[in-house]
């Protein structure tokens, strides 16, 4: 898999990738990341990639030129499966979006900055876009840090073993249980007899209930009930 992302401030994504499971996918050759300076691509003498906005508004927008001219660039020397953007004003990135992506083999990550993009760079040139929550932060850089690392941990591979990623929270729509490691007493804090019990079927439905029940408490909207 290739990643490529686009950004403003590409020092704010070189530490999230140097490290833990990134790091090793990238050693393993299992994924390319690749960082361009939004402003290499700006053909302004002063390598701007922002204007003030039409109608008065406060704030800065990234404009269209440089930004086409990065996704012409990468585009012109392979296909792309998605050009994603990150924006807060999108649709909720989520576990099925992480292993969606993760099939495919080529994606761009466009870092939204400043107060937004100019709109015609949605219209025309990205062909999804992603929020990690309702609210704002300074840039997209560190949505684009949250949605690799999520799609690079589930790649074959990346995580030594492979069946820890499918008893994740969200992979089967619930949070995931409780988990203990020993001791199994600890001052007084047991763990659970059930899992010390060596049944396999009982622990597997002692887990599926605790995991209804944690969503239940937790993340009522996951099982479509009211948080009220």
């Amino acid at each position: 898999m290739r990643i490529d992302i686009i950004t403003v401030l590409p020092e704010l994504l070189s530490g999230p990738f140097d490290h833990s499971i990134v790091k090793r996918a990238r050693e393993k050759g299992l994924v390319e990341i690749q960082l361009h300076p939004l402003r290499d691509f700006s053909e302004d003498k002063h390598r701007r990639v922002d204007d003030y906005p039409f109608g008065g508004e406060a704030g800065m927008v990234m404009a269209v030129q440089p930004i086409e001219n990065a996704i012409r660039h990468l585009t012109s020397q392979r296909d792309y499966d998605e050009i994603i953007f990150t924006t807060p004003d999108a649709p909720v990135f989520n576990q099925g979006a992480a292993n969606q992506l993760s099939t495919l083999q080529n994606l761009i990550i466009l870092c939204g900055h400043y107060k937004g993009v100019d709109q015609r760079v949605r219209d025309h040139l990205v062909t999804m876009e992603w929020s990690i929550g309702d609210y704002v932060l300074s840039g997209g850089e560190l949505a684009a840090a949250v949605i690799t690392d999520s799609i690079v941990r589930i790649l074959p591979g990346a995580i030594s073993d492979g069946a820890s990623a499918l008893s994740d929270s969200f992979q089967d729509g619930l949070l995931s249980p409780p988990v203990y490691t020993r001791p199994a007493d600890y001052k007084g804090w047991k763990v659970p007899e059930i899992l010390l019990s060596g049944h396999a079927a009982k622990i597997d439905d002692w887990k599926h209930e605790q995991s209804l029940e944690k969503t239940r408490r937790l993340r009522p909207d996951l099982l479509g009930d009211s948080p009220n």
